[in-house]
């Protein structure tokens, strides 16, 4: 039977006694325990190090880590202060949100008096001299260290103040007994307002709608077996039919789209706005710009949002179809023929199982689940076919988690499942709780023949839930559609997401209508003064007097376009164009046939501004698989690198690296590259391995880059041990060596399979197993046989190449994994006949179990210190650099004009481009860059040579000791240095490799190991310690009596087993460590330092256990080496206590780098108080990352809803690839899918998808800024040319005794935004590019102007704002006192003026925002203004022609034959253009010369094609695809082309200028074809030009078009790189 995280819970006992030396449990009495559904092998997480045990973790003001120098003072304690355990403590851990938190609270209330485990912490004295940090302590009661893992404890005793408002209320006390701060007590209480406010606002509306709460069942729901089900079955809560299996994931309905959507439309303050103009239009008398001018283009524009949005939601609709209408098997008792019996129809009989789609199961139906099926219903299992009915089941899509599940089916259950007619006769009733959020804890029981038998998860499979490993399943549908746990736990009603741009806009608007109001007002009070002089002496307007309101309102509607309608109608165009843009190759994955898909343009501008990322883990970050890196056997590691080396090579071969400045030509490349690749080869050729395993040993490159922490004293590979396996097999290490893989291949649950290809694969419950069976597979420990009690080993003791061993090892007994126990034990009779006993773990665990147990702690703490020391230094390298960079930031931004942008720290300055100060300003960036690249600890190998002990061959002679091995960073043990050039004596060097006086030290063996195990944990491997022993006969079969009466128990059997396995797992022999790699994604470590860079905070939550939680956040750099890692845990001590002593100590400045690690069950207790809420969210704001583990899908939810609430202005984005991410996806502001593993459910319900996480740095970095610069631009753009134009009509109001005429003609005045200026801010909000992608990917601080609104703000409004006032003012007076005011011309009149300005404000808009904005200028710029421009004049010009008759307005033939004929008009308008742009100029150029921003120092970078090319290096992975598949050129290419095409373009003018000579001859075809392939070069790269130079034979002239037609003189311009 295959190990089970659920084992333990097949334990229906009563209450088993709390010793020291376990963890306290809630009894199991009542079905209550609950699975902690950890992996089936704890593989070793930070928390369980062996060398973290006796030792205690200080750390200074400095930064530095210490440690106490003996096991006293780190057991030293605080007697004032201590928490109490309570001894109903649950025996797992519950994760997940409950919908009985009340009842858990009042029991855990009563805890603080019982007996239990004291846990007592040390004082804490910071800010002072040093932070002790309570330790977690182990299972043996003794406090644990760990060196990246720390817990806060206490408030400081130099503060005293705040030291004594603590009270110490026992272990379970969540309320903080102090007194907060101010500002957070003020919080709080403002927090209970709203809470009261909404409660009150929710009771009303739930009476106003008569909605009702569902009250509960009083004992459960009641399911009987039914065949087939009755049709009158009724849910007790509500006496209507249950819910049908139908799931629903968009959003509206028929009924309620169009209100919802009217009222979504018209909450945005422009729409509303618009809706009161259009009202006061259709008014007859009020307008003076029309009737309908506003409505129909209003309701043209609403209509076609609503129809997007439909659209976007009908797509929803059909995928819940289709899932909806999936088929699954369904029993239905078939007709019994005469000449068969109803027993003859089997369940596993194809004939009684019909198809049914998912929506019409109905509950109590009972289903079969084939192989790999998805479930489609919350289901109890009835049977498995399979040995003991287990049925393994794979829960990604809920949890996350990549280990199977074992459900077992209940004896009295299975024995019904033999055929249809004992199933339908029996007599089962099913009483299970009520519907609810809960993944990990259900209640219920089966009624089977008047035996009552509790059921718990072990017997329930949810919906979303995939059969692994298990030809089929039966079960009764208990939970049917939105009831089934997975639907519970999704967002029912998501939000309609807006940008949240669009409330800045929203408040600019309120300005505007608040200007549009005010100017209103003082042009009707302007008329009022105006009118009683003039009118009375004015005969013709004596009677047209015109009262207060109609002036007024008629001032609003002629200015109400300073708020265009067009900025919402363009924007969508905008937004859709950018939606087809981010099609991008460079985020395509080949491998998937994936490319980005974006199901929403609403929130393009958002992508960036994000400022925290809310990751999954399982299939988000890592890729779902797991690999086997490395092993440490006999004081040795050694390291399997397998289809590693391969993908990573062919990796480093396409990506793009330029050449040196100083390379000689391609030659010398040429030769460097083949001399590697020649030592390479020969190093091949000269390793035997077992299987055809070739890898060659690392030079660097990438392969550093993916584990660059691995900084363990390596021997090597596999492959060389194996060799010197081979070659000397009877020596000690061999014997160590072989007992080493020969566990590997026994100490599993994995059942081996043939497949088509004669190949053997295996299933496996957990893929760690399938890790290690496969890699002893590998080294030739290949298993071919399981049977029931027997496992067939095939080996190759003599080689390859020889005939093969089979060895049969008879199991006796499988002691499987349970959380508790933390480790497997497998007793296996050897051929020999001796019995042997083989067990894996938790090193923490097994180190206590080793014969030499003492000496292993010991030697634990040695190497535990000297961790300490290297983290510490690291920890303070990181401060003092961090501080650096503040200072020189700091520093900056007091200097004068002249220097570079100050906010990205200290770049170089921008002085000259001449000579050296040129190559100075290269090597400056540069270097910065690299400062930035590189992180301490973690972006470089280290050596850690010092850190261990020296071997025992050093203390023999010092020519030893003085051996030639250098160290070559492999990823661990240093190589031999000159074994490269020894390549004929590899066996010798195998020998060097390993030490048989190591082997046989035990100290030596204990203190490597264990360094090997904590260097594996700061990569992020899983580790597992292996140990072994014989016994005698005698002693086994005393052992299998007491184990045998323990496995038969009906009373607390899982007790009793733990304690029989006991008496037989001690005294073990250390066999070695192993190092699995859970496989991230590609570029996931790089793409998250870069997000870090950006200032993008990134929180991982995941339904997984701790201790992989945290070693994932090892190997994806989420957690750095020298990080504070603090763990909060409801079962430790006070929360509230050790969040503000965590926060304290983030806000002194002593910690280099923090996380904080929360389990869901802590997040659901913190979560019920408010005042612990509110601390912990400001803790995770200070803290760089979280780690949220054994979350369910509502508390990732609820945690973006947190962060998203709590802090304003910030941009959240969610991304995962399961069905229990969708909740936090549809919460967040920001939703993206991955294309993985688990499935589409994510991505369908994301706003984009993307197939791998790397791609997230394009998609944020790179078009996140643009769109939201190009967002801010189009914005910014379209007010200010309104207020440009509509300025120019308020200051003529002057002119025309402020009576509302128009200075435009009233066609052209509508169509000014339509036909004549939206292409210019169109084209500006689809094309810009301030800068290019590589620069944006290689400097991610430049990310940075979204999250601080440094695109759109008031600031900047305001100042573009006095722009337009200022142009309007030039054109207008400019226009009024030079052709207004003239008295000899043709026409000027209202027309002339009008049209003269209205061409003016064209000409200016299009030039600035196509020009002077713009800084990526393409065709399309000038496209854009010559159609609107050109469109102006043919505007004029149709006008001219068929405009009739107008006493106001002299349209007819005023263009064509008056003032177009004009040349002051012509004079006027240049003179009036000409000065609005040396306006902008002037200002723009002292604005970049007086404080230039960070796009203007890098756009001035880039005109560097080196500097360019430096930051194309750095952006080569994310940039790298895109110019091999696609069109676009790195600048190297570029400059290389360049320099060819001008070769032979000199060729050319070099034949041209030859005197043509008509002499009979050929000319040598090989000088042909040398000058058409471009010029030779020697072995330096010097150009031969002999042949050019040879003027002296006559050759014979050749056409000019005959070299054209043969590519010379060819000049392709192509595009820069932007």
């Amino acid at each position: 039977m295959a190990p089970s995280s659920d084992s333990s819970n097949r334990d229906h006992g009563g209450p088993r006694p709390v010793s020291s030396t376990t963890r306290a449990r809630f009894s199991s009495e009542n079905s209550e325990s609950i699975p902690e559904n950890e992996e089936p092998f704890p593989l070793r997480g930070v928390e369980e190090s062996p060398a973290r045990i006796n030792t205690m973790q200080n750390i200074t003001s400095e930064g530095m880590v210490t440690s106490p120098t003996s096991m006293e003072d780190s057991q030293s304690v605080d007697s004032g202060v201590s928490s109490v355990l309570p001894a109903e403590k649950t025996r797992a851990r519950n994760r997940g949100y409950s919908l009985r938190r009340s009842i858990f609270t009042k029991t855990v209330g009563k805890g603080s008096g019982d007996q239990g485990v004291a846990i007592e912490m040390e004082p804490a004295d910071f800010p002072g001299r040093a932070n002790n940090l309570l330790q977690v302590p182990s299972h043996t009661g003794k406090p644990k260290s760990t060196s990246s893992i720390t817990i806060s404890s206490e408030i400081p005793d130099s503060q005293p103040g705040l030291r004594s408002q603590f009270v110490n209320k026992g272990r379970h006390t969540l309320r903080p007994q102090f007194l907060m701060p101010t500002g957070i007590a003020q919080r709080v209480s403002r927090l209970a307002i709203s809470k009261r406010v909404n409660t009150l606002f929710e009771k009303i509306r739930k009476t106003i709608l008569r909605i009702h709460d569902i009250p509960p069942t009083r004992d459960g729901r009641h399911i009987g077996l039914r065949i087939p089900v009755a049709e009158n079955s009724l849910d007790e809560r509500t006496e209507r039919p249950y819910l049908p299996n139908t799931i629903r994931s968009s959003r509206y309905t028929f009924v309620n789209f169009f209100p919802r959507q009217f009222i979504a439309q018209f909450s945005k303050l422009a729409n509303f706005y618009f809706l009161c103009i259009s009202i006061l239009q259709l008014i007859p008398g009020l307008s003076t710009t029309g009737t309908y001018t506003t409505i129909v283009p209003l309701l043209i524009f609403v209509g076609f949002s609503m129809a997007k949005e439909g659209c976007d939601d009908l797509r929803r609709y059909k995928q819940d179809k289709e899932e909806n209408r999936r088929k699954t098997n369904v029993i239905t008792p078939p007709p019994i023929p005469v000449q068969l019996q109803a027993e003859d129809f089997i369940l596993s009989s194809p004939e009684v199982w019909v198809h049914v789609q998912w929506q019409s199961l109905k509950v109590g139906n009972v289903i079969k689940i084939d192989r790999d099926e998805p479930i489609p219903a919350d289901i109890v299992l009835l049977g498995a076919q399979s040995p003991e009915n287990i049925a393994y089941i794979e829960t990604m899509a809920l949890d996350g988690e990549t280990n199977l599940k074992s459900k077992m089916a209940l004896p009295q259950l299975a024995k019904y499942c033999q055929n249809v007619t004992q199933l339908s006769s029996s007599n089962m009733v099913f009483v299970v709780e009520d519907p609810n959020i809960d993944l990990y804890r259900f209640e219920g029981k089966a009624i089977v023949d008047d035996e009552t038998i509790p059921l718990t998860n072990s017997e329930i499979i949810y919906r979303g839930s995939i059969l692994r490993n298990t030809e089929a399943a039966y079960g009764m549908v208990i939970y049917t559609g939105e009831e089934c746990k997975i639907r519970m736990n999704a967002n029912k009603n998501p939000r309609i997401k807006a940008p949240a741009l669009q409330s800045i806009v929203n408040r600019v608007v309120i300005l505007i209508v608040i200007f549009v109001v005010t100017l209103s007002i003082f042009l009707t009070i302007a008329y009022q003064l105006w009118r009683d002089p003039i009118e009375e002496r004015s005969w013709y307007i004596s009677n047209a007097r015109v009262s207060f309101g109609p002036s007024f309102t008629a001032f609003i509607i002629m200015f109400n376009t300073m708020i265009p309608l067009s900025l919402y109608v363009s924007m969508e165009i905008v937004k859709l164009c950018q939606m087809a843009l981010l099609n991008d190759i460079d985020m395509y994955d080949e491998e998937s046939d994936t490319p980005l898909e974006a199901r929403t343009s609403t929130i393009n501008e958002e992508l960036g501004q994000v400022s925290y990322i809310f990751s999954d883990k399982t299939g988000t970050l890592t890729n779902n698989t797991m690999r086997f890196r490395k092993m440490s056997v006999g004081g040795t590691a050694w390291l399997h690198d397998r289809n590693v080396r391969e993908g990573e090579a062919q990796q480093d071969k396409q990506r793009l690296t330029h050449k040196k400045r100083n390379a000689k030509g391609k030659r010398a490349v040429a030769r460097k590259s083949t001399a590697s690749e020649t030592g390479t080869m020969s190093r091949r050729s000269t390793v035997a391995t077992f299987n055809k395993i070739v890898t060659p040993r690392p030079t660097g490159g990438r392969y550093q880059a993916a584990a660059p922490q691995t900084d363990g004293v390596l021997g090597g590979h596999v492959n060389e041990m194996l060799e010197y396996i081979q070659r000397r097999p009877y020596t000690l290490f061999a014997r160590k060596a072989k007992s080493m893989l020969l566990a590997l291949a026994i100490c599993h649950t994995c059942i081996p399979e043939k497949d088509d290809n004669d190949g053997i694969t295996f299933q496996a419950a957990s893929p760690d197993e399938l890790a290690l069976v496969t890699a002893a597979q590998d080294f030739g420990y290949t298993v071919v046989n399981r049977q029931h009690g027997t496992i067939t080993i095939r080996t190759f003791p003599a080689g390859p190449e020889e005939d093969p061993v089979y060895d049969s090892y008879e199991i006796l007994d499988v002691i499987e994994f349970t959380s508790a126990r933390k480790r497997m034990s497998i007793v296996v009779r050897m051929p020999d006949r001796r019995i042997g006993i083989f067990c894996k773990g938790a090193d923490s665990t097994l180190m206590k179990l080793l014969r030499l147990s003492e000496l292993a702690s010991s030697k634990a703490g040695e190497v535990e210190r000297r961790l300490h020391q290297r983290k510490s230094l690291e920890a303070s390298e990181a401060i003092r650099r961090r501080s650096e960079h503040q200072t020189r930031k700091h520093s900056n931004s007091r200097v004068s004009m002249g220097n570079a942008r100050t906010s990205l720290g200290a770049l170089p300055r921008r002085k000259s481009t001449a000579g050296s100060r040129k190559m100075s300003l290269r090597d400056g960036i540069d270097q910065w860059l690299k400062e930035r690249e590189t992180d301490i600890g973690s972006s470089q190998p280290r050596d850690s040579s010092q850190y261990y002990s020296p071997r025992p061959s050093t203390q023999l002679g010092p020519h030893l000791y003085e051996s030639p091995r250098v160290s070559t960073q492999i990823g661990g043990r240093a190589s031999v240095g000159h074994s490269e050039q020894r390549l004929s004596f590899q066996a010798e060097e195998t020998d060097e490799l390993v030490e048989e006086s190591l082997v046989a030290n035990d100290a030596a063996v204990f203190e490597r190991c264990f360094q090997h195990i904590n260097d594996f944990a700061i990569n992020g491997f899983r580790t597992l310690l292996y140990c072994s022993r014989y016994i005698s006969e005698h002693e086994y079969e005393q052992w299998k009596e007491i184990y045998s009466e323990a496995a038969t128990s009906l009373v607390d059997r899982q007790a009793k087993i733990e304690n029989a396995a006991e008496l037989i797992e001690r005294d073990f022999d250390l066999v070695g460590a192993t190092a699995i790699e859970d496989k991230l994604q590609k570029g996931v470590p790089e793409a998250i330092e870069k997000l870090r860079r950006a200032d993008i905070k990134l929180w991982m939550l995941t339904g997984d256990k701790r201790e992989t939680a945290i070693n994932i956040g090892h190997s994806c750099h989420l957690v750095k080496p020298y990080s504070t890692v603090t763990i909060l845990d409801h079962e430790v001590a006070d929360i509230g206590q050790r969040i503000t002593s965590a926060s304290l100590q983030i806000q002194s400045g002593e910690v280099a780098h923090s996380v904080v690690v929360v389990d869901g069950q802590t997040l659901s207790m913190i979560e019920s108080e408010l005042e612990s809420k509110d601390l912990f969210l400001e803790l995770a704001i200070l803290a760089n990352s979280v780690i949220c583990c054994r979350a369910s899908p509502s508390q990732k939810a609820s945690l973006v809803k947190a962060i998203r609430q709590k802090v304003k202005h910030s941009v959240t984005l969610a991304i995962g690839d399961g069905a229990n991410d969708i909740a936090m996806i549809q919460e967040a502001h920001v939703g993206i899918g991955i294309t993985g593993k688990e499935g589409l459910q994510a991505a369908r319900s994301s706003d984009y998808s993307i197939a791998q996480f790397r791609f997230l740095l394009k998609l944020l970095l790179v078009h996140g800024r643009w769109n939201y610069v190009r967002i801010c631009k189009y914005t910014l753009g379209t007010f200010w040319k309104e207020m440009l134009f509509y300025l120019t009509q308020a200051l003529y109001q002057r002119y025309a005794g402020y009576t509302g005429t128009s200075l435009y003609e009233p066609w052209s005045l509508s169509m000014f935004n339509t036909l004549f200026t939206s292409l210019p801010v169109i084209f500006m909000g689809v094309f810009e590019k301030d800068l290019a992608a590589s620069t944006l990917l290689a400097v991610p601080e430049l990310y940075n102007k979204g999250q601080q609104n440094g695109g759109f703000n008031f600031m900047i409004y305001f100042g573009w704002t006095f722009m337009a006032a200022c142009e309007a003012m030039i054109v207008f007076f400019t226009m009024y006192g030079l052709y207004g005011a003239a008295i000899f011309t043709k026409d000027n009149g209202l027309y002339a003026m009008g049209a003269l300005t209205f061409t003016a404000c064209v000409i200016i808009i299009s030039t600035k925002m196509q020009f002077l904005e713009m800084h990526n200028k393409s065709i399309t710029a000038l496209i854009a203004i010559i159609l609107s421009v050109g469109g102006w004049f043919l505007w004029n010009l149709i006008l001219a022609f068929r405009y009739g008759n107008n006493t106001i307005y002299n349209v007819k033939d005023g263009f064509v034959y008056r003032f177009g004929q004009n040349l002051l008009w012509w004079l006027t308008m240049v003179l009036v253009v000409g000065s609005a742009v040396l306006f902008e100029i002037a200002l723009s150029s002292i604005k970049v010369a007086i404080q230039p921003s960070d796009v203007d120092t890098f756009q001035w970078y880039e005109q560097d094609r080196d500097i360019r090319k430096r930051f194309e290096e750095a952006a080569a992975d994310e940039l790298q695809q895109g110019w091999d598949r696609g069109s676009k050129k790195s600048s190297f290419e570029l400059a290389r082309e360049a320099v060819t095409q001008a070769e032979r373009e000199a060729q050319v003018q070099e034949l041209l200028d030859r005197p043509r000579t008509m002499e009979e001859g050929r000319i040598d075809s090989a000088n042909i074809r040398r000058r058409q392939s471009g010029p030779a070069t020697d072995e330096d790269g010097v150009l031969l030009s002999d042949a050019l130079e040879d003027n002296t034979r006559p050759k014979k002239s050749l056409d000019t078009q005959e070299l054209f037609s043969k590519g010379f003189g060819a000049i392709r311009n192509e595009p820069d790189l932007r």
